[in-house]
């Protein structure tokens, strides 16, 4: 489980660093901020392996405090 939980902050840490790095306008829509997170869900699904939680529910509770609504 430790091994697991490693593997999110790992792929939490790529998520959140690849979204700051998109032009602000990117981030200003929810389609953009659910595509994103859509395609990093499916990029980094072997971090979400055992997660209780949908990847994509995940990624967008990491991304909307960040974004610029």
């Amino acid at each position: 489980m430790p091994h697991l939980r490693e593997k999110q902050r790992e792929a939490r840490r790529k998520i959140i660093r690849q979204w700051a790095k998109l032009p602000k306008n990117k981030r200003q829509s929810m389609e953009g901020i659910s595509e994103f997170a859509r395609t990093a869900a499916q990029q980094n699904e072997n971090a979400f392996i055992r997660s209780h939680r949908d990847p994509y529910e995940k990624i967008m509770s990491w991304l909307m405090p960040r974004a610029h609504l």
